[in-house]
């Protein structure tokens, strides 16, 4: 059922209606009022209750949407958020980090292919060209909420199976064969979501994203997995520390 919430409008006051619906969401989220999880009415009933116009609800809603604090799902409605995902730039896996910070993962393998090192696939991997290589591509996802979208290579010897990838997050995999990673080349950046990621990651179409290539080595030198993730932007932070040198 919607939260019942008070709104106040104030038709005298120059800060836009719009705007004035979506700040009182906002401080009710922000004090816990809303919790996330809670279903909010439809942007036709918020008109109606206010006495606003439809396109006024709908650009209050669209507001928070944008600002990540709402969400809203086909056939479910819109509903408050989960808050975003802070995780440090470590060399960890996203399965583990989600566990720990109290969030339940779980994975949808979309694909599994075994196949030999092209040359631009050996040259990521440091490995001859003709190599048996494993790359898997997985949709993760937080609490039931699609996350990120995560695209792998490993030599096939290392390769965990489509089974074990379904219900375990991959760095303890590699673990559990006594392979550490020690190191990690690692590149952050942003782009627009494609049509596909967009549907898969419960986005609206050229939404942002946060890209993440890493590279990670063990003890030795030698290239155990490259990774090349994508986040929903309005879901996911990268959070770092720096020092002064």
């Amino acid at each position: 059922m919607p939260a019942p919430l008070r709104i106040d409008v104030d038709r005298y006051s120059p800060v836009p209606l719009y705007h004035q619906i979506a700040q009182s969401i906002e401080r009710s989220i922000n004090d816990g009022t809303l919790a996330p999880g809670s279903m909010l009415e439809n942007e036709v009933a918020l008109a109606a209750r206010l006495g606003v116009s439809r396109p006024t609800a709908r650009q209050a809603l669209r507001e928070l949407v944008d600002h990540g604090l709402l969400v809203r799902r086909r056939g479910v409605g819109t509903q408050v958020a989960h808050s975003r995902i802070r995780r440090p730039v470590d060399l960890t896996s996203l399965h583990d980090d989600l566990e720990k910070s109290g969030r339940k993962p779980e994975t949808i393998l979309l694909e599994y292919v075994a196949t030999e090192a092209s040359a631009s696939i050996a040259e990521l991997m440091e490995v001859p060209e003709g190599t048996a290589v494993v790359t898997f591509r997985r949709l993760r996802l937080a609490d039931g909420e699609p996350l990120a979208l995560m695209t792998n290579t490993l030599v096939a010897r290392l390769a965990p199976s489509e089974e074990a990838l379904r219900t375990t997050g991959l760095y303890e995999l590699l673990r559990a064969q006594g392979v550490h990673m020690r190191v990690a080349r690692q590149r952050i950046g942003a782009r627009l979501a494609t049509a596909s990621e967009a549907r898969r990651l419960d986005e609206p179409a050229r939404a942002a994203l946060l890209t993440m290539e890493r590279t990670a080595y063990d003890g030795a030198g030698a290239v155990i997995e490259h990774g090349y993730h994508i986040y929903r932007a309005s879901r996911y932070i990268f959070d770092t520390t720096l020092v002064a040198r």
